[in-house]
């Protein structure tokens, strides 16, 4: 039994947690995918067949699909659980490039891409799917680009520091402005006319903080504003600000100011 838990969704990506529960040695008759995907085994392992190739794929060894790419698959382990990120083809290219795919089918996963992995998970199910969770899928898209591809890609150009520091720039003006276009990272690259992968490059090699970290500050101020004047409502402000919900809000102040929204509104009040 197969079963599909989407976990965020989006026009240029869907990530879901898959479970597996068959039981079988033999091959399953070839299906046909038709996007860009990235599996990692979070459990268990089970046997892929591409190309004539058969792979047996564990949480070491993930695999990348690519369109109309035949597959079968196996599983004598009895189960697993996976993550598969499907990505759509101008996300994939704006990391990939123009070329075919990537070079190999399976991808080793090493601790590190292990963690990235798990992180990803974490952000999808924070709340933050538009800038917190897309910023950890394009770091782990550009690892997994360019530890399978033959020749240069887009995701590991050299760059400028020139034109990040002026890419950097619009892109805060845009937050600060609050430009629709700024309501998802993914937006504000395609407003700024560059990659998203870049875009989130250069935020900490100028800035030093993620771009996330920095429209996380961007709203805390505007909430800080709020509160000391008193709002009374905290699931209108979150809702204003752009938060999933209030938890959301919640969440995010404690971990950047240490405090509840209920806290700082106190903590604001005049002396008396």
């Amino acid at each position: 039994m197969l079963t599909a838990e989407p976990v965020a969704t989006r026009p240029d990506f869907r990530i879901s947690v898959v479970s597996c529960r068959n039981d079988h040695t033999r091959w399953s008759a070839p299906e046909v995918h038709r996007g860009y995907r990235l599996v990692l085994v979070r459990h268990g392992r089970f046997r892929r067949r591409a190309a004539g190739v058969a792979a047996d794929l564990d949480p070491n060894l993930g695999y990348l699909g690519t369109p109309d790419e035949e597959e079968s698959f196996a599983h004598p382990g009895g189960g697993d659980l996976c993550t598969s990120v499907d990505v759509a083809p101008a996300l994939w290219r704006s990391l990939a490039g123009e070329g075919p795919g990537p070079g190999a089918g399976t991808l080793y996963v090493d601790p590190r891409l292990a963690l990235a992995h798990r992180r990803l998970l974490a952000a999808a199910r924070s709340g933050d799917v538009d800038y917190g969770a897309t910023e950890r899928l394009l770091g782990l898209l550009a690892a997994a680009v360019s530890r399978t591809a033959t020749g240069p890609t887009p995701a590991a150009a050299r760059p400028s520091a020139v034109r990040d520091r002026a890419l950097v720039a619009a892109a805060r003006e845009a937050i600060a402005e609050d430009h629709p276009a700024s309501r998802t990272l993914l937006s504000l690259a395609d407003h700024l006319g560059v990659s998203p992968y870049r875009l989130s490059r250069a935020f900490p090699r100028e800035l030093g903080v993620s771009l996330t970290h920095h429209r996380h500050h961007v709203r805390i101020a505007r909430a800080l504003d709020r509160l000391e004047a008193g709002e009374p409502s905290l699931a209108a402000l979150a809702t204003d600000l752009g938060y999933a919900d209030q938890a959301h809000l919640t969440r995010t102040l404690r971990h950047h100011l240490g405090h509840t929204p209920t806290a700082v509104r106190r903590l604001l009040e005049p002396a008396r």
